[in-house]
């Protein structure tokens, strides 16, 4: 069974997306130069508001975890892979990982893209203040 959770932001003027291992969401509201892993602030939503059925399916080792960021027009797909150590606990920020580290912040595992990879468009707008929306599936 397929399920999704949206995730609503922002971009700011320092989005840089340049950390080669993670890309991030965090409800701050605010970002210094150092965040290059963070693509928007102000979500609406962190993990621990995502459905229990959402968070279950995502603990399934073989579940195939999808983020679909859009922006702009823009559009960029990243898949990962569950882990039954996700909690999906954190209240604050979100964070797909091209690793296999999980702490409560991580939504996904074994990324094939991680802030680096994304589109520099999609960048581009992001760091202008574009509205960004992050669809998370699993399947």
């Amino acid at each position: 069974m397929t399920r999704t959770e949206r995730v609503q932001a922002t971009g700011h003027e320092h989005v840089s997306a340049a950390h080669e291992s993670t890309f991030e969401f965090t409800t701050d509201d605010y970002l210094t130069p150092a965040g290059d892993c963070i693509l928007g602030i102000e979500a609406d939503r962190s993990p621990a508001d995502f459905s229990e059925g959402f968070v279950a399916a995502c603990q399934d080792p073989d579940a195939t975890i999808t983020a679909t960021i859009e922006a702009a027009g823009y559009e960029v797909t990243i898949t990962g892979r569950g882990d039954p150590e996700l909690t999906f606990e954190n209240e604050r920020s979100m964070v797909g990982r091209t690793s296999t580290y999980v702490d409560d912040r991580t939504i996904m595992v074994d990324a094939d893209a991680a802030a680096a990879d994304i589109d520099r468009e999609l960048v581009d707008a992001l760091a202008g203040g574009a509205s960004v929306t992050m669809a998370l599936t699993v399947d």
